[in-house]
């Protein structure tokens, strides 16, 4: 299995750890607890997926008018944490964060099956539901007001891009002496590394 050096890429290390998540994790091994603050600084977290990574950030895609969105275009900056029980590892993410382009968004919408796409426009995200029937009738609108294969991208629909200041690598070792490597971002673009206490 990939271990984390002093010297190594935290993306290309993220990448493998990725891969071999991919293989062992039995569901969902792109699931990524996604921490935001609210404006007066109270910590909210909830369970996202990871949609993309490169040497830009970690990207996920949401409807910017829920609680999340709000919170994000509010304070920009975000926490990530992947946990991959399997292999008893994890990878915490520290960093800014920015919208993605409207092309990755359009990109990624239209890859998505067609109810997701129409739900994006049904779903008043994070906001109080008065019943299921209520949303089935608005999914029901969208799909009459949409009835081709063509679904336009929701103008409140698209991705964020955390860009990372800090990466730890995590591993679970015997008694407890877990081992951990933390990357952290330089002004010039490359990283520094150090090994902490477990």
């Amino acid at each position: 299995m990939t271990e984390p050096t002093p010297h190594a890429d935290p993306y290309a290390l993220f990448a493998a750890w990725m891969a071999e998540a991919e293989a062992a994790e039995p569901n969902d091994p792109n699931a990524m607890c996604l921490a935001t603050s609210t404006p007066d600084g109270f910590p909210s977290a909830r369970m996202v997926l990871l949609k993309g990574v490169d040497a830009r950030g970690f990207v996920f895609f949401t409807n910017h008018n829920s609680r999340k969105g709000g919170q994000l275009f509010a304070n920009p900056r975000a926490a990530l944490n992947f946990h991959w029980k399997t292999l008893r590892r994890v990878v915490r993410v520290e960093g800014d964060v920015e919208e993605v382009s409207a092309a990755e968004s359009d990109e990624y919408y239209a890859s998505r099956p067609r109810l997701s796409r129409l739900g994006a426009w049904a779903s008043l995200q994070s906001s109080s539901l008065g019943s299921r029937a209520e949303l089935e009738a608005a999914l029901a609108e969208a799909e009459a007001r949409f009835p081709g294969p063509d679904v336009p991208r929701p103008p409140h629909w698209g991705g964020f891009r955390v860009v990372p200041r800090r990466i730890e690598f995590w591993r679970d070792m015997p008694f407890r002496l877990h081992d951990r490597r933390v990357f952290h971002a330089q002004p010039d673009g490359s990283w520094t590394s150090e090994t902490l206490y477990p």
